[in-house]
């Protein structure tokens, strides 16, 4: 299941950012619902709201490159430990699709393809794309997988007072 929310997600990461690329001007903003949400195609050379991409490119790049790679392979090996079912292993799938969609554009341009543009007269909340929107949820049904699921009980052979 989660690897199936991964892939399916980084395929539609990666096929709205193609249409982005060819239907949008380069900054220019496209209202869809005036004074909240538009569409503009940006490139984020940095990380979640543009950080480090004020930073020297030369070392930022391969360090995000590598810091994604490490990352997938943690939340793999965590999607390996946990049960099938539930909503940690489907945020964590999204979470990896989020990472596989950012990776393909950082590898394969140099900077993250971002369109989505939230807004509220004139408080922009950072310009993002499908895999960030994946991301984000995927954090919140971990969130709520810790909240919610039920805990190991404790050791009953002992007496409270000893735990």
């Amino acid at each position: 299941m989660p690897v199936v929310a991964a892939l399916l997600l980084g395929a539609v990461d990666q096929a709205t950012k193609v249409w982005a690329m060819r239907a949008l001007p380069l900054f220019e903003l496209r209202e869809i619902v005036p004074g909240f949400f538009g569409l503009v195609h940006v490139r984020n050379t940095g990380v979640a709201f543009s950080l480090l991409s004020s930073l020297d490119h030369r070392w930022v790049h391969p360090f995000l490159i590598l810091a994604t790679v490490l990352a997938m392979g943690a939340v793999l090996a965590y999607i390996a430990y946990l049960p099938c079912w539930g909503a940690a292993p489907v945020g964590l799938g999204l979470i990896l699709g989020g990472a596989i969609g950012n990776l393909i554009d950082r590898a394969r341009l140099g900077y993250v393809v971002d369109f989505l543009d939230l807004y509220w007269r004139g408080h922009h909340w950072p310009t993002f794309n499908v895999a960030d929107v994946g991301i984000t949820v995927g954090v919140a049904l971990l969130l709520i997988d810790m909240v919610v699921s039920p805990k190991e009980p404790g050791d009953a052979s002992r007496p409270a007072a000893d735990r």
